[in-house]
């Protein structure tokens, strides 16, 4: 059995979650250094922060018994 060179590109129904590109092995889910970084920095910020409702129900603060 052979092993998979980590430069070569993933099968095409994998690709890089930032730009689109095949993935490679190396960089996984991503087909860069540079695409890991862009995501990482966008985690960073907040970018990916799921928004909050605020229930009416509730009172302002964080008043806890």
């Amino acid at each position: 059995m052979s092993e998979r060179n980590p430069d070569e590109p993933q099968p095409a129904s994998r690709r890089c979650a930032v730009c689109g590109r095949p993935q490679l092995a190396a960089f996984k889910p991503f087909c860069s250094k540079r695409c890991a970084d862009v995501d990482l920095s966008r985690w960073l910020k907040g970018a990916y922060a799921i928004p909050a409702e605020e229930d009416p129900d509730d009172p302002p603060g964080d008043e806890r018994d």
